[in-house]
């Protein structure tokens, strides 16, 4: 599967890329006020990815079809889990990642963040890929495939830093989903940073404030 993406090229050979995945339902687009808001010229130049999920039916939405990284089977999320198609978007970004390692980005300068079902993409094929990233960050998601992440998960991405972000009213992806990867990672000695927001299934401004601090640490110019 090859992921349709829109692009925010900066106006120099980028030094750092920043990949972002949408939730459910959603679009590429909804994110790109989030490129203008996050203020990282100390980082240098900076591409912007927003791939495009494909429109699939959700069996949880009545088999309505609808832009979405993977089919969500059930409301608790983890308990019947659509390992498929997460797999199978799980090797589209990373593929996608490794065409920027093509375009000249190493990998160590390439941050995967994504929302809710983006989140769980990115935690799922973040922790796998086999080349350093600069960081994984997840906002209002949870962690897919939880019971092979221990055996899955690579030794390249084992101290990977990781931005982890909920609101504590969300009634969509429960806190406790979010928490519980929280406490996964930390297990693993993952370095994670954790924030929790007085808002339901959503991004605020003191939680991207938050973002922009940590993406200029793991983006830190070499």
């Amino acid at each position: 599967m090859t992921l349709e993406t829109l692009e925010l090229h900066p106006g120099a050979a980028a030094r750092a890329t920043v990949i972002v995945l949408h939730g459910l339902g959603a679009d590429g687009t909804d994110f790109l006020p989030v490129a203008d808001q996050l203020k990282l010229a100390a980082v240098g130049p900076v591409r912007w990815l927003f791939p495009r999920a494909p429109v699939r039916p959700v069996t949880i939405n009545g088999g309505h079809a609808m832009r979405a990284w993977y089919d969500i089977l059930a409301a608790d999320l983890v308990r019947r889990e659509d390992e498929a198609g997460v797999r199978e978007t799980m090797a589209a970004v990373s593929a996608l990642i490794d065409r920027e390692v093509a375009r000249g980005v190493p990998s160590h300068r390439i941050v995967l963040a994504g929302f809710s079902q983006g989140c769980a993409i990115t935690l799922g094929a973040g922790l796998r890929h086999p080349q350093r990233l600069a960081g994984l960050a997840g906002l209002s998601g949870y962690l897919p495939l939880a019971a092979s992440t221990a055996a899955e998960r690579h030794e390249a991405n084992a101290l990977t830093p990781v931005f982890l972000a909920h609101g504590r009213n969300d009634g969509v992806v429960t806190l406790a989903r979010g928490s519980a990867a929280r406490d996964m990672l930390q297990g693993f000695k993952q370095p994670v940073e954790w924030h929790e927001y007085a808002m339901e299934h959503s991004v605020c401004a003191e939680e991207l404030q938050h973002l922009q601090q940590w993406l200029l640490r793991v983006l830190k110019v070499d």
